[in-house]
């Protein structure tokens, strides 16, 4: 996609900044406000980027001379209109300039990846079994991936993302990840040495609620995102800005004790709680992982497994229910296989969040199957790369 057709695109939504800008950040700053416009905006003048950014039109001019030396920022000729004076010459973002490698880890069974172009668009896809691997011999196969994806790059490779279960820090490195058998392996690190480019790793569920939140149109009042695949995480955009949280572990629901020996409700068709690759018990996890519900819906007629992912589902909705509430979300988004999630278990999960919360919160919430289907964690490691290469959210 060329920037000439960017701006038919639907809007992308803008994270929040929480961070101050520091003097001497101030050009990367601008730069990035520049980049950031031009993005979500399309194609438009130098006069439209310095009343829209607020910066100084010798500010903007210098910067755009900048970004297309860079090959970032091209010219498109004059704007057609029927204005009285001078019509103002177009610059937009070169979409086809550069690629990025994104990779999904959620799945228990395969790597996913893809390369795509600045806009988003998926141009090449590879997989990689996982085959049961976890430690340096899962971080082998990973890099193998990887650079398979970026010799199928037909252009340069501005950087690789990689949304990865697990907590991790703002250095990409999985501080814990037990069913990948990761304990503070430092990923992005071991990957940049490996490719030789810019590498940016992110819990998967955060990263999924980041594609959500710039190419799902999901809502940017409260929005959280579960990510069902191997594990179970949960991605939070809070008034504009991703949760992080303390030590980076916001949204590990998938840790939360949802089947207890001292709780009946629902024991029998949930059976005693199970042991988690966290070392405790019970955990929610151990009922929505994918591999979990496969083993609970395996040799079920249809309405045997119906009645076992509504089961699930009823938990789920009793974990939710005061995440939702504390936070006053207004979406709960669903990101994993949509004949497990999407009916009995998410109607099951809504009717108990709605009846856990009062009505003020309740019947508002909206709780959905993802827009991006399996590209959700693709699309939002392609945002890790934007945003860490080029200031863009």
């Amino acid at each position: 996609m060329t920037a000439t057709t960017q701006g038919a695109q639907r809007q992308r939504r803008l994270l929040r900044p929480t961070t101050k800008v520091l003097p001497e950040d101030a050009r990367a700053h601008n730069r990035s406000m520049v980049l950031q416009q031009l993005f979500h905006s399309g194609p438009c003048s130098r006069a439209d980027l310095a009343r829209t950014t607020g910066l100084t039109r010798v500010t903007v001019s210098d910067l755009v001379s900048s970004l297309m030396t860079e090959g970032l920022v091209t010219e498109l000729g004059l704007r057609a209109e029927g204005k009285v004076g001078k019509p103002g010459t177009l610059v937009g973002l070169r979409t086809d300039a550069f690629q990025i490698v994104a990779v999904d880890l959620a799945d228990d069974e395969r790597m996913h990846g893809a390369v795509l172009d600045l806009s988003g668009e998926v141009r090449e896809r590879r997989a990689a079994s996982v085959g049961g691997r976890t430690g340096e011999a899962a971080v082998a196969a990973l890099v193998e991936l990887c650079r398979e994806l970026v010799a199928a790059a037909t252009h340069p490779v501005l950087g690789v993302g990689v949304g990865s279960p697990g907590v991790i820090d703002h250095a990409g490195t999985v501080v814990q990840a037990p069913n990948r058998g990761w304990y503070d392996v430092p990923l992005a690190a071991l990957l940049h040495e490996a490719l030789g480019v810019p590498v940016h790793v992110a819990n998967d569920a955060n990263t999924a609620a980041l594609g959500e939140f710039t190419y799902g149109g999901a809502s940017d009042t409260g929005l959280l995102v579960l990510t069902v695949g191997e594990g179970v995480g949960a991605g939070i955009v809070l008034d504009g800005a991703l949760v992080q949280g303390h030590e980076h572990a916001a949204g590990e629901l998938g840790h939360v004790t949802a089947v207890d020996e001292r709780d009946d409700v629902d024991h029998a068709p949930l059976g005693r709680p199970a042991p988690c690759a966290c070392g405790r018990m019970g955990c929610l996890e151990t009922v929505l992982s994918v591999p979990a519900m496969r083993r609970r819906t395996a040799g079920q007629d249809a309405a045997g497994a119906d009645t076992a992912l509504a089961a699930v589902g009823r938990r789920l909705g009793i974990v939710l229910a005061p995440v939702v509430s504390a936070m006053n979300l207004a979406e709960v988004v669903l990101s994993g296989p949509r004949e497990l999630l999407d009916g009995p278990l998410r109607e099951a999960a809504l009717a108990a969040l709605q009846e856990r919360t009062m009505p003020a919160i309740s019947s508002h919430v909206e709780l959905r199957m993802t827009s991006l289907g399996e590209d959700g964690v693709l699309s939002g490691a392609a945002v890790l790369v934007l945003s860490g290469q080029l200031g863009v959210t």
